[in-house]
């Protein structure tokens, strides 16, 4: 038995699988579909009554059933599952979509099957190549900001075991150790009436402005931009990417992977070739004749 599948010995419903994978109008469908779901979740945190809430219980199998569909279509539509599960993407809605065959009535497992749900939004990460893009720019980034997360984290240390030393008998609720006054200062970074902060301890201290002014200028200002500048420049470099490859992100129908359409166009030009060498060999026996 050779790997081939069913569905790749029957060409015509392989095909017939592709064409749906690839219609815009199933791929506009799938999104609003994941809009409704993304909806019903939000709409189910209200208090409800009966007859609504049977409703979009209703509602919920549905969305479950199309999401469980679509998957097997684009499951069916590839020449085989490990190329399927070869791209990231699709492991994660397979993972997303497996979860929510967990039934959500009142068993042990009905929080879970609740809190699954609520990922199912992110499948429009999967659908839309342009959120795809912004995603691998954020993760991309992630590695190269953690080197500037742990230095904020150093500075955050030095100034708040700096404000505990200081400020710590002025008011123990906001500077009585450490791990307080680094979240007074995180709120002084956000600007979360850092004002009252500062004039309660330029009461006592009156140039304790420059401890404040200093901490926000490194943090909310230097590193914050440091940070903006790696995310927008990893940004660039996945625009980049998917401009010179366009096909990156490109919907899979590309004819020279397609395993139906790809046989019958090397057949076709292996008779071509087979056609023009007969042709030019019947042109150079003329000649020699003529020749002769």
């Amino acid at each position: 038995m050779n790997d081939k599948t069913v569905l790749d010995r029957a060409p015509g419903l392989k095909k017939f699988f592709i064409d749906i994978r690839s219609n815009k109008i199933f791929e506009l469908f799938v999104i609003t579909v994941i809009v409704i779901s993304a909806l019903k979740v939000g709409i189910g945190t209200y208090p409800l009554g009966p007859k609504l809430t049977a409703g979009l219980k209703a509602l919920d199998y549905a969305v479950t059933i199309f999401f469980l569909v679509e998957l097997l279509i684009r499951m069916a539509a590839e020449h085989n599952l490990k190329r399927f599960f070869s791209k990231g993407w699709n492991i994660f809605d397979f993972v997303i979509v497996t979860a929510s065959l967990i039934p959500i009535d009142e068993s042990e497992m009905a929080l879970l099957g609740r809190l699954l749900r609520i990922f199912r939004v992110l499948r429009l990460v999967s659908m839309i190549p342009e959120l795809q893009v912004l995603l691998n720019a954020l993760l991309q980034a992630i590695p190269r900001m953690g080197y500037v997360t742990l230095l904020m984290f150093i500075i955050f240390y030095i100034y708040g075991a700096a404000g505990s030393i200081f400020f710590a008998e002025i008011n123990p609720t906001l500077w009585g150790n450490i791990s307080i006054a680094m979240l007074t200062l995180f709120r002084v970074a956000t600007f979360e009436d850092w004002t009252d902060v500062m004039y309660e301890t330029m009461a006592v201290y009156p140039l304790s402005w420059l401890f404040y002014l200093s901490f926000i200028f490194l943090v909310a200002f230097i590193f914050l931009n440091m940070m903006i500048g790696i995310v927008i420049q990893t940004l660039q470099a996945e625009h980049e990417k998917l401009e010179g490859n366009p096909d990156a992100h490109a919907p899979e129908m590309i004819a020279s992977e397609n395993p139906i359409t790809a046989p019958s166009i090397d057949a076709r030009l292996a008779r071509i070739e087979a056609r023009l060498e007969t042709l030019s060999g019947a042109l150079l026996s003329n000649a020699k004749r003529e020749g002769t």
